[in-house]
């Protein structure tokens, strides 16, 4: 705070101070760590129906300090892709060239905006997608979403979900789109160098935010950090990177940390039947093949 009494706000703070997010937002923390990459880069938003945009405020003002197109829910990467040609018609003089941005979560990505999301990776289409993970829709109540895991209780899964969490990764993948990687807010040197790598990389590039919601997980603000470090060290979130469809990169190995830890702290799981034995096989499983899809590129 400066001698006026307002509060400062640097040239990397994409969330501005003052705004009404919730304590231990995972999605927060993310905003800040993009800023934080993003600092002197020339770059505007396009945020879908999220908490992500009402994040932004009341027009006419904003707690963003970029520009920001709001999109319905299910297009944000149609919208972003008009943002991109419309850049390219008008190339600003004496400066980068503007990187466009999607920012949402996983609801408007695992399920609505799925198929505009497959068009544009398809397209490979100039932009960075950029999906903060909080595994339930978050904005609305906390429903279920194809991100959510298995055991989880929502509003609409009382008893918990049924079924497993989606591999979104693996599908974007699959478009042989040139830069796809995960990110952790526990990890934010990781984030920072992907994120840079990404702006040099042309193309659709896509990123996925393991991202904790307080609220709907049950968990303390104070412990979110913690709870995705733990993910990371357990092997329920590995940290990696793919380029071009096909080469793999592990950046943080697990520790052998038992996933128990992660699940424990989270009260959306308590009560539940949440089989351990099959998230530690799992988890194990997916290190396992990407190593070994590491090992095929090194």
């Amino acid at each position: 705070m400066n001698d006026t009494g307002s509060i400062n706000a640097t040239p990397e703070c994409l969330l501005r101070p003052g705004n009404t997010n919730c304590g231990g937002c995972g999605m927060s923390t993310g905003l800040t760590m993009l800023g934080r990459a993003m600092a002197g880069e020339h770059y505007s938003l396009v945020i879908p129906a999220c908490c992500g945009i009402v994040a932004a405020g009341a027009f006419p003002t904003s707690a963003y300090s970029v520009p920001v197109v709001a999109s319905t829910f299910a297009s944000a990467p149609a919208f972003a892709s008009g943002v991109a040609a419309v850049n390219e018609l008008n190339p600003e003089a004496d400066q980068k060239p503007r990187q466009v941005i999607c920012w949402a979560g996983d609801g408007g990505t695992y399920d609505i905006g799925i198929a505009t999301l497959s068009a544009a990776a398809e397209r490979n289409e100039n932009l960075i997608y950029i999906c903060y993970d909080n595994e339930i829709y978050g904005n609305t109540g906390g429903q279920r979403s194809s991100a959510t895991p298995s055991a989880a209780r929502t509003t609409t899964t009382p008893r918990g979900k049924r079924e497993g969490k989606k591999e979104i990764i693996e599908i974007l993948a699959a478009h042989r789109i040139p830069y796809a990687a995960t990110l952790s807010i526990a990890h934010p040197e990781d984030f920072r160098e992907k994120i840079q790598k990404a702006l040099e990389i042309a193309g659709f590039r896509f990123f996925l935010i393991h991202a904790p919601c307080p609220t709907g997980w049950k968990t303390e603000p104070a412990e979110s950090v913690e709870l995705v470090s733990l993910a990371v060290r357990s092997g329920v979130f590995p940290l990696y990177e793919v380029f071009d469809g096909v080469d793999y990169r592990i950046n943080v190995q697990p520790d052998g940390t038992d996933p128990a830890h992660y699940y424990e702290k989270q009260k959306r799981f308590s009560g539940q039947e949440v089989d351990l034995q099959k998230v530690r096989l799992t988890s194990g499983q997916r290190i396992n093949r990407l190593r070994q899809l590491a090992e095929i590129q090194s």
